[in-house]
């Protein structure tokens, strides 16, 4: 279980608070097709933040994503239009370094579970770990932008680190989140906090 606080503060530039830190949620999920928040997304806070510990699938070759749902609707099915970029290395320095955009994980006003890992291994030692932004979700005038910066190990035996962002393209206020793998369940730790 990863060491967490349940209240803190930030502190920005020359120690000037930015705002209470509070544990939403913790949970560490086993063998579970998806893991979805259905509470605690309200208007009581700016921005969410959701730390990601040993994300491991249970098929190879999978992404981990997420998806979310505006306030009264279901499914998991919003409007998003996003960007993945990618660096990567192999573990026997057989490849060249690279950082490349991948087109094949962003999506143009889809409708897709959002991908933020790469091809992660189903492996002992393959998982993935990392963080999610989410901004202003209860808002009702503004789209929901987000940013993740997640790495994992690939079924190829090669670290990836993935920096995804984007926007949920709605003006409904969204209340509910969900993550999972492309195919197969998954286990790791999820904890969501929110930021005054």
């Amino acid at each position: 279980m990863p060491l967490g606080f349940h209240k803190a503060t930030l502190f920005g530039v020359a120690g000037v608070s930015t705002g209470d830190v509070v544990l939403l949620h913790d949970q560490d999920y086993s063998n579970v097709a998806s893991a979805s928040i259905t509470s605690g997304i309200d208007s009581t806070y700016g921005e969410y933040i959701f730390k990601f510990y040993n994300i491991n699938p249970a098929t190879d070759d999978v992404h981990f994503g997420f998806q979310v749902n505006a306030v009264d609707e279901s499914g998991y099915n919003e409007v998003m239009t996003t960007t993945y970029h990618q660096a990567f290395h192999k573990e026997d320095d057989s490849d060249t370094p690279n950082v490349v955009y991948t087109t094949a994980r962003d999506q143009a006003q889809g409708t897709s579970y959002q991908a933020i890992t790469e091809a992660q291994g189903n492996g002992g030692d393959e998982s993935a770990a990392g963080i999610l932004h989410l901004f202003n979700p209860s808002s009702t005038t503004y789209v929901k932008h987000f940013y993740s910066r997640m790495n994992d190990y690939i079924s190829v035996n090669r670290t990836s680190d993935n920096y995804v962002a984007g926007y949920v393209n709605t003006t409904s206020a969204i209340d509910e989140i969900s993550f999972k793998m492309t195919s197969g369940n998954f286990d790791g730790v999820i904890q969501m906090y929110g930021i005054a």
